[in-house]
């Protein structure tokens, strides 16, 4: 049987793999379980830049953000282009672009950090999603082997017990049916 589950797990991994690669994900879905909290595991490894890069991202891409940073920037341009005689920053707004300049330069790679780690979560995941539905096909060809060997067995008791006498043709005919 498990020369038959070797074979069943290699048709399926359908070679583009190193053999290497390949045994080892054989003894993976033949021996062990293989489904992983894919979210748990990769939060037990993140850093403190980790964690306050995805706060960061998840602070600058919500939309009280965008609503407040609104808001922000029409009241520096109201204060300075019209209530303010002598202006800290007067229009064109130089010392608000260089703010903005300076936000959007740090707030950029903080994103893309946050983003390149959740690839890698969804890297991992795919991974599993990939192992599990193997083993599960694995599973499934299992059952379907032995569920066929169960049926040709009760044709044989159901013969047996026709030939000796014990049902008759048309309980037979009924049994049948019922598998």
């Amino acid at each position: 049987m498990e020369k038959k589950k070797k074979e069943i797990v290699k048709m399926l991994l359908n070679q583009n793999l190193e053999e290497k690669d390949e045994e080892e994900i054989i003894d993976l879905l033949l021996n062990n379980p293989i489904s992983i909290d894919v979210d748990k595991e990769s939060d037990s490894k993140m850093t403190f830049g980790d964690k306050a890069a995805d706060k960061l991202s998840e602070i600058f891409g919500s939309w009280p953000f965008i609503i407040c940073f609104s808001f922000f920037l029409l009241f520096w341009v109201i204060l300075n282009g019209v209530i303010l005689v002598k202006a800290v920053d007067p229009y064109p707004f130089i010392l608000l672009n260089l703010v903005l300049s300076c936000i959007a330069a740090l707030q950029a790679p903080i994103i893309m950090m946050s983003q390149n780690r959740q690839a890698k979560k969804d890297t991992i995941r795919n991974k599993n999603d990939y192992h599990t539905d193997l083993k599960s096909e694995l599973i499934l060809e299992q059952l379907y082997d032995r569920l066929e060997e169960l049926v040709k067995n009760q044709n044989k008791i159901i013969t047996t017990l026709k030939k000796s006498g014990i049902i008759e043709e048309e309980k037979v005919a009924e049994i049948k049916k019922d598998i």
